[in-house]
């Protein structure tokens, strides 16, 4: 007995051995995946967190967009019942109808956002070079109609004739808009491949930063150096006369509002694209600067979803036709058996009076 030793069989043996060979092979498996994580986990976290936030940012923009879209139907349907009640709408009427419905497009042209966001759309280059002149031309024409508010508001009526024609007037703002995103286009660049499927940029931080300084001019600088000059030359007009500027008509405020929250937005996509076209050479845009280029493209966008909210609670005929539209719901929706207990039912009086001369009679 003392003598006895314990042997393993062969399938024991190989059992154990196997065992310990693998144990050895997942340990190792493990450390090897666990280095590589922490080696490249820096780069795979950013991308998600900055796709998180791009998300959230877009589901924001979702709802903003969805009640902008809301209001700026509402607006069209007022502008047509003022339009069929009195067979006519005065100038800077016509001109905030002509504005509300552009920046109603302008919302139609940012779906592709709402719709693809953390990810771009693919479409063709020539694709995405008509998307970005249409976006810029569409834009353009909003900030010129406030131009012709704002020379309305300073001249009323306007004193040259042809300004006074909305034909003229349309074709001017269309042309002018068209020429400028024309020449942006050029600035940009032919793309390359026009078949060929890619991620679609609104404006490419690629073109280069003399795109992004000609955008930063001519879309934004000229036409709010025309706004502020004409709104300098109305206030010094007004102050001679000793009358008043922009409060003195219900379009006026609502005016002034809407262009200093464009000009806010605005402001804040050109210098979010001046700055992300400056990268160092051969060094591609970090995680952080693309979310703050797509943040500051949704900025952009939910300009015009909060100018249709402005002009909608602040036009007076548009909130009147919002109140009008809102008691009639509500009395649709009420039951016609419910009684109303704080009805008064006034009965009628009738008072018989004599006069003098019936006396006298």
């Amino acid at each position: 007995m003392p003598n006895q030793t314990t042997e393993l069989s062969p399938t024991q043996g190989s059992t154990v051995l196997s065992f310990s060979d693998s144990s050895t092979v997942i340990s190792s498996t493990i450390t090897g995946t666990s280095t590589s994580r922490s080696s490249s986990s820096p780069d795979v976290f950013d991308i998600i967190a900055a796709n998180d936030i791009i998300s959230r940012a877009n589901y924001v923009y979702s709802f903003i967009t969805a009640l902008g879209f809301l209001a700026g139907c509402f607006l069209l349907y007022s502008f047509i019942q003022t339009y069929r009640a009195h067979r006519r709408l005065a100038w800077l009427d016509c001109l905030l109808w002509v504005f509300c419905g552009l920046q109603l497009l302008l919302l139609l042209l940012s779906l592709h956002i709402a719709a693809y966001r953390p990810h771009y759309l693919k479409t063709t280059a020539l694709g995405c070079a008509a998307l970005s002149f249409t976006i810029n031309t569409v834009s353009l024409c909003g900030l010129l109609v406030l131009v012709l508010m704002a020379y309305v508001l300073t001249l009323d009526p306007p004193s040259h004739a042809l300004l006074r024609k909305p034909g003229v007037c349309a074709a001017l703002v269309i042309l002018t808009s068209a020429l400028i995103s024309l020449v942006l286009a050029v600035i940009r660049g032919p793309p390359d491949g026009l078949h060929r499927v890619s991620n679609c940029f609104m404006d490419p931080i690629s073109a280069g930063a003399s795109y992004a300084a000609a955008r930063l001019c001519m879309a934004f600088l000229i036409p709010y150096i025309l706004q502020l000059g004409l709104l300098i030359s109305g206030c010094v007009r007004q102050w001679k006369s000793k009358g008043r500027f922009l409060s003195g008509s219900e379009e006026g405020p609502v005016f002034l509002t809407v262009t200093v929250i464009m000009f806010f937005c605005l402001l804040f996509y050109s210098v979010a694209l001046l700055r992300g076209a400056q990268p160092e050479s051969g060094k591609m845009l970090s995680e952080h600067e693309r979310v703050f280029l797509s943040v500051a493209e949704l900025v952009l966008f939910s300009g015009s979803s909060v100018s249709l909210l402005l002009v909608l609670f602040m036009h007076r005929p548009c909130r009147e036709s919002l109140h009008g539209v809102m008691r009639q719901l509500r009395d649709c929706c009420r039951s016609p058996g419910r009684t109303q207990p704080n009805r008064n039912i006034i009965a009628p009086h009738i008072e018989i009076t004599d006069t003098l001369q019936d006396i006298e009679s």
